[in-house]
């Protein structure tokens, strides 16, 4: 069924009621998260569920160490660098990565040649920060260089609001990332990395006879948890950035300012599983589907197929099923000659709590213009008839 409707200014609009699908992403929807910041948001449609306080700048603590091991992730890839390769830990990286950063070290020894593999382990598991600038030190000759590569590359990765200033994430007043930046790492890592990603679904490494658990408290829980890396500082407060899996559908979750262990222990997990629970895809369009069929005039065909040129994928609560609306729009009908992948209408998809989606279609072949005889007969039927095409 299609329904024309005539405005003012002489658009057309199509409205594909058999498209119709749903949302219900009203304030009887939303969720209150206890974090300070936070974002959620589905990897496949890019599409965020929940924020709160998304875009401001905050101390990413041990968080950070996600940029670290994404710059170390990139040489491993272009070969300049091989999980076996050792690195040599500096009396600096033992001394200011270990005895004075807690529990957070990884125990290594000034002087001793410590292989990458063990190295990326002993960040992610054991949130070392001497492994930290043990790898800043030994890939940038100092620590201070690898945070400027890392601000660099964060920047070209679509990461606006990070500035790094260490590779540790110690606390640093300009050392800040905005949670929706670390999502778009987490994003980054998972995607650009698989073949290192397993590492972060680790819950246990040992190194110098000395056993540390992962304290990802998701990774102890049945819900498709697989990473990423949890952070606390005085100032932050406890965050983690996070990713769970059920089916073909990841989110990424990132929370930071909670209050206590317990509350990154639970809040992530409530959090998650709403959004596991609540909400799913909805494959709209193919790329080369034939959306609809406009109106030509004085062209040798009367209609043109307008086709989208992307895959249309988009995220909504699983529980209405009658409040999204897929509209064609075009000024028509469209006069020849029409070039084929040239722009002449565009699809839109509303509904009630998400900002408007509009996606542009093309024509779906060439058309030709009517010759002269073919333009006089077509204007006269016009006169007579009120037809138009």
């Amino acid at each position: 069924m299609v329904n024309l409707i005539l405005s003012s200014k002489k658009i057309t609009y199509f409205v594909l009621a058999a498209l119709i699908l749903s949302l219900s992403a009203g304030p009887g929807e939303a969720i209150e998260t206890s974090a300070r910041e936070a974002i959620l948001i589905d990897v496949d449609t890019g599409e965020a569920i929940l924020e709160k306080n998304a875009d401001d700048s905050m101390p990413p603590a041990s968080m950070s160490k996600l940029m670290t091991l994404y710059i170390l992730f990139q040489r491993l890839r272009d070969g300049s660098v091989k999980l076996d390769d050792k690195f040599t830990v500096s009396e600096n990286a033992w001394r200011k990565g270990g005895s004075k950063s807690g529990s957070s070290t990884m125990f290594l020894e000034p002087g001793k040649q410590v292989k990458v593999e063990d190295l990326i382990r002993g960040i992610i598991v054991q949130s070392g920060n001497d492994a930290c600038i043990v790898v800043a030190e030994n890939l940038a000759g100092s620590e201070s260089a690898y945070a400027e590569e890392m601000t660099a590359t964060a920047h070209e990765i679509g990461m606006k609001n990070s500035t790094f200033r260490n590779a540790t994430g110690w606390p640093h007043p300009e050392h800040r990332m905005t949670p929706r930046d670390l999502a778009t790492l987490a994003k980054r890592t998972i995607k650009d990395f698989p073949e290192y990603y397993h590492y972060f679904s680790e819950t246990e490494f040992t190194y110098n006879r000395i056993k540390q658990h992962n304290r990802n408290p998701l990774l102890y829980k049945d819900i498709g948890a697989d990473g990423l890396k949890t952070g606390h500082t005085q100032e932050a407060g406890y965050g983690l950035t996070a990713s769970a899996k059920r089916g073909e559908r990841r989110l990424i979750l990132v929370v930071n300012g909670l209050a206590s262990k317990k509350a990154r222990t639970i809040e992530p997990e409530r959090l998650l599983q709403w959004g596991l629970r609540e909400f799913n895809n909805y494959a709209l369009f193919k790329a080369g589907e034939i959306v609809d069929d406009a109106s030509v005039w004085l062209g040798i065909s009367k209609t043109v197929p307008l086709v989208i040129s992307q895959d249309v994928k988009i995220t909504l609560p699983r529980k209405a099923r009658n409040k999204l609306k897929i509209t064609v729009q075009f000024q028509g009908p469209i006069p020849a000659p029409i070039a084929k992948g040239a722009e002449i209408a565009k699809v839109l998809i509303t509904a009630p709590g998400r900002e408007p989606l509009e996606i542009p279609l093309v024509a779906g072949q060439d058309v030709e213009q009517l010759g002269l005889f073919g333009r006089l007969g077509a204007a006269l039927e016009s006169i007579v008839w009120g037809h138009s095409g």
